[in-house]
């Protein structure tokens, strides 16, 4: 998983991004400016799965919450939100499905840092290596340099109350 985390604040979030192109996407390979440095964040499943069961999704969606009202307490509360964001290809555009992104405060992310946390990698020379590649036209040669990325399957559980 790569981490991308905003300043410390009560109502900031640390955000989880399980898909190292989409992180390259909002870090543009580790260029932008507060974003030089990506870490690549090995977590436990079952910490994982205490974040999505406690998530909330970032925003109102007719049909899956009862109403508006409802859904803003259940945010205000949950330690943890979800978002789907177009997954990304090597040029950093948009595909046709979903990636997860799970952002987390208070609570969640203290069992984050104190609990789960069972690795951390420093993949900047890895971006940087792969950005290259991708802007000299070498798609193949960037693609071999990609991590292995492989779903998590969770049961419909643990999901049905974040599907937008």
């Amino acid at each position: 998983m790569i981490l991308r985390h905003n300043k410390v604040c009560e109502r900031c979030l640390t955000w989880i991004k399980p898909s190292f192109l989409w992180m390259m996407y909002r870090c543009g390979w580790g260029t932008k400016a507060g974003q030089e440095t990506v870490l690549a964040v090995d977590i436990t499943r079952e910490g994982f799965e205490w974040a999505l069961s406690h998530a909330c999704l970032s925003s109102y969606v007719r049909g899956v919450h009862p109403d508006l009202a409802g859904w803003q307490r259940e945010l205000r509360s949950a330690p943890a939100r979800v978002q789907w964001d177009p997954e990304r290809d090597l040029r950093l555009q948009p595909l046709s499905y979903r990636s997860l992104q799970l952002g987390l405060s208070g609570e969640a992310v203290r069992r984050y840092a104190d609990e789960w946390t069972v690795g951390i990698r420093d993949v900047t020379p890895l971006a940087r290596e792969i950005h290259a590649l991708v802007s000299g036209g070498d798609l193949d040669s960037a693609a071999r340099l990609l991590p292995q990325e492989r779903a998590c399957p969770v049961g419909d559980e643990l999901l049905a109350h974040l599907r937008g």
